[in-house]
């Protein structure tokens, strides 16, 4: 047995009258949605994009970020 991957539109009434036609012959459905990039994919794409900042210590990114707080200490 092969199996095939089609894509529907099921907003259209083509690809509703062709959903209802396949369940009504028992075609196997599995519903798919398009997955979303995991934090590592966009970390990567950031990277390459040139999208990070490097700094020499804690200090100087909580500064970058507007948190003056040092040690429990505010400036």
């Amino acid at each position: 047995m092969a199996t095939y991957t089609i894509t529907l539109n099921e907003r259209t009434s083509d690809g509703k009258a062709l959903l209802s036609y396949l369940k009504a012959l028992g075609v196997v459905i599995k519903e798919v949605h398009p997955r979303s990039k995991s934090s590592y994919v966009r970390s990567q794409e950031d990277k390459k994009a040139g999208r990070l900042e490097e700094f020499t210590s804690s200090e100087e990114m909580f500064q970058s970020l507007g948190i003056y707080q040092v040690c429990g200490k505010s400036k």
